[in-house]
């Protein structure tokens, strides 16, 4: 789980990265807390995990661990791109804000979910 973190991580930087080259050269910063949260949401918060993984959890890949895993990509995803729609008046305020709010709940539970297996497995080590 450490690795896909990383790269997911990664991958979550490289698009924050691209996302902030195009608001610098266009002069256009609407995008400015989408760029945030892809960056802080999307890298940050996935390489710590993945570090987490690697430091304490070690190589677990229970089902508790992939829920965990998939409920922060979709949060994070859901979060990023209704962001990105709500920032550029794609769509009104009032359709795109329960994507948000269901959205960080998941981000939400996925970090109670870290927080439950990281106390589990280190009450045992």
């Amino acid at each position: 789980m450490d690795r896909k973190y990383v790269l997911t991580g990664l991958g979550y930087a490289g698009l924050g990265l691209v996302l902030g080259i195009y608001m610098a050269s266009s002069k256009d910063h609407a995008q400015l807390v989408t760029h945030a949260h892809i960056m802080l949401l999307g890298f940050v918060v996935s390489f710590v995990y993945g570090l987490i993984y690697k430091l304490w959890l070690g190589d677990i890949t229970s089902t508790l661990a992939k829920i965990q895993y998939y409920s922060h990509q979709i949060g994070t995803a859901g979060l990023t791109i209704g962001l990105f729609v709500l920032y550029g008046h794609y769509l009104p305020d009032a359709q795109i804000d329960p994507i948000l709010g269901v959205s960080s709940i998941i981000v939400f539970i996925s970090l109670v979910l870290m927080k439950v297996m990281y106390i589990k497995h280190t009450k045992t080590a």
